[in-house]
């Protein structure tokens, strides 16, 4: 059974997974060398907990003790060795991952778990430098942003660990809130992501043709399809419109869409402008400096929403 966790790097996705941990009463140690974070990370999950609370998702009694739960770390070894599973979420470089994992195999228990947060870098790499015994328990956990609202998590299972191992994994994230989806083939992206990518690139090519505004794409897509994803999958929406006219619309359609290989244009361009979304002010929206707190709030807030209601289709 899996008990003691240790996530290593308490960035953006780290401080969310250590947090998601520590509200379903499991001791997280969580490994950062960097005192900027350090010295921040806390507060961030304080805050983010705060919030929660206040919008219904946590008490705000079992604040501190969900707090108490986190134990910082600076020294990679007392991080890990009393852990039962290892998750990182560290830069996405190989080589970067490939010396962690090297590096607390030689510090971690026979029988702990190693995971990886990434969804673009293959297992077979990162486990390349572990001993034999220890890829047979390591695996990738990907979640998605934020950590600690968004209940998804893809869990691999590419033949290189046993049914076993892989359930007792498994277990751990359904007893933290978290769906999951058993990935059984290692391909860029893993499942979600290939999915958003599929979606963002016909919304980024109507954009550059002008087809509709900014605003009103969205608006397409919220109130259009995405409002049936929230509680329904493509794969049963396909059944429940018929195959035969999914089938002729595919038809009719595939063959004037989009189907470049790299990103679009129009989002290189605004990259290279510096407009990068909310982190600077402007994107495909404008982000006002004294509105941004709030923005985050509202988006944050509507998240909470779903995964309320969201209980109801489980």
């Amino acid at each position: 059974m899996i008990r003691n966790i240790a996530v290593l790097g308490a960035g953006t996705m780290g401080h969310g997974i250590a947090e998601t941990f520590a509200m379903y009463g499991y001791p997280v140690n969580l490994y950062e060398t960097s005192e900027k974070i350090k010295s921040s990370v806390m507060g961030t999950i304080k805050a983010e907990l705060i919030f929660a609370a206040e919008n219904g998702l946590v008490n705000k009694s079992e604040i501190e003790s969900i707090l108490n739960n986190i134990t910082l770390y600076d020294d990679l070894k007392s991080a890990v060795e009393n852990a039962d599973y290892v998750i990182e979420a560290t830069p996405e470089i190989i080589e970067l991952k490939q010396r962690l994992f090297s590096e607390i195999d030689g510090y971690c228990k026979e029988d702990t778990i190693f995971a990886s947060n990434t969804s673009s870098l293959a297992l077979n790499e990162m486990m390349k430098n572990v001993s034999e015994s220890r890829k047979e328990k390591m695996m990738v956990c990907h979640w998605y942003n934020p950590a600690h609202l968004m209940p998804i998590a893809e869990l691999s299972y590419f033949g290189n660990m046993n049914e076993e191992t892989y359930k007792n994994v498994e277990e751990l994230y359904h007893k933290v809130g978290k769906q999951t989806v058993k990935v059984l083939k290692d391909v860029p992206g893993l499942v979600a992501n290939r999915i958003q990518q599929g979606v963002a690139r016909e919304v980024f090519s109507l954009i550059e043709m002008g087809v509709a505004s900014p605003k009103d794409i969205d608006t397409a897509l919220k109130f259009g399809p995405a409002f049936r994803y929230a509680t329904t999958g493509q794969l049963e929406v396909a059944d429940m419109g018929g195959l035969d006219i999914w089938c002729t619309v595919g038809d009719n359609l595939l063959s004037v869409m989009d189907n470049r290989t790299e990103a679009n244009p129009i989002l290189r361009q605004k990259v290279s402008e510096g407009k990068l979304g909310l982190k600077s002010g402007e994107g495909f929206f404008e982000y006002p400096a004294e509105k941004v707190e709030e923005l985050k709030n509202n988006f944050n807030k509507r998240l909470i929403t779903q995964l309320k209601v969201s209980k109801n289709y489980i």
